[in-house]
């Protein structure tokens, strides 16, 4: 029996050493791959993807009718998302067109009252014509009458009987001009009120076309081509204007990158170098990108608190800086890639540049 237990002692051990030589061989080459990684790429696991997600924002108010998508749905540029009731928005936009007619239609009738003033102070300027001549006539007489009475050829009772005339015939011709004045004031009253009816159908022709784009924004639709996210909204749901029903995410637009590098890791980043990026939920499929940007400072400097080394508990803490990297390649290759995913981004040290 005691033979028997070191064979298998002998057995045990030996694998025992098999085993540890395999272990320690493999930690070997995975810590030369590492070494060489970290020797070759500035590399970070504190990275997500990134895309335009937008809000699907209604611009009026109302109950919803219907809803025309649902989540998760493709949907294309002018694809009917939502529909709000529009028969209050319908009435106002009727009530201004007829707001118009009216004005229009009080135009007409000044329009034909000047035309009218017009004719009637054309009259008038005839009968100052006429009241005119009739003075000019009187005078005349007048004149001539006053030149007998002074020789004794006429009566004094003639002579008072052309002045009366020439009076009365004076004032005719008074009268006749204050006609043609107040006649050509009235026109330039109406002309006036024409313009205030002209001033008021511009602001509702203004005020129709806003309404026309109440009406249309009763009727949303998608912006662009892309994938409808979250929603929030029901038929026979009350929403107001600037609120929030919806979030569609562009496919007209790339998919990038933020990754943040250590200040220590950025010194010799360009816009242009190559990336190589890993996600976490396609292991060993690998996406290229280029980086397009730089952050201006720190993430830390955007934060609500920025840090202030003035208080004087200042503590040195290594900051991050978020590069940007677009992912390169078809549509059809980076759909795979959902905004917000964990994903690993590998920068090579050495790059050639122009």
């Amino acid at each position: 029996m005691k033979k028997k237990y070191a064979v298998t002692d002998r057995l045990i051990t030996r694998v025992t050493g098999w085993i540890s030589g395999i272990i320690v061989i493999a930690l070997a080459i995975w810590g030369v791959y590492t070494l060489w990684g970290y020797y070759t790429y500035e590399q970070t696991n504190d990275a997500q993807v990134q895309e335009y997600i937008n809000p699907v924002i209604s611009r009026a108010g109302g109950f919803i009718v219907a809803v025309k998508f649902e989540e998760n749905q493709l949907v294309s540029k002018g694809d009917t998302l939502l529909l709000i009731d529009n028969r209050e928005y319908v009435l106002q936009e009727e009530q201004t067109k007829a707001a118009i007619q009216r004005s229009e239609a009080q135009l007409l009738v000044l329009e034909s009252t000047i035309h009218t003033l017009d004719r009637t102070a054309l009259a008038a300027r005839a009968q100052v014509a006429a009241a005119k001549a009739k003075v000019w006539k009187q005078q005349l007489d007048y004149d001539r009458y006053h030149q007998l009475y002074q020789e004794e050829s006429a009566t004094k009772q003639q002579l008072e009987h052309m002045q009366a005339t020439l009076d009365v015939h004076a004032s005719d011709h008074q009268a006749a001009q204050d006609n043609y004045g107040a006649a050509v004031s009235r026109i330039a009253d109406i002309r006036a009120e024409k313009a205030v009816v002209l001033a008021e159908i511009t602001r509702l022709k203004a005020l129709l076309k806003r309404h026309q784009l109440d009406v249309s924004y009763t009727v949303i639709t998608a912006s662009y081509n892309g994938r409808m996210g979250r929603r929030t909204v029901e038929a026979g749901q009350m929403v107001d204007a600037g609120e929030t029903l919806a979030f569609i995410v562009n496919n007209e637009t790339d998919k990038w990158v933020v990754a943040n590098y250590k200040e220590t890791q950025v010194a010799h980043m360009q816009v242009g170098d190559s990336a190589v990026v890993l996600a976490d939920a396609f292991p060993g499929r690998t996406f290229n990108g280029t980086i397009i940007s730089l952050s201006p400072a720190t993430g830390s400097s955007f934060s609500l608190l920025p840090p202030d080394n003035s208080t004087g508990n200042y503590v040195k803490i290594v900051q991050r800086v978020p590069v940007r990297i677009r992912i390169d390649g078809a549509r059809k290759e980076t759909d795979a890639l959902k905004a917000g995913m964990n994903v690993n981004v590998y920068i090579p040290k050495q790059q050639h540049r122009d």
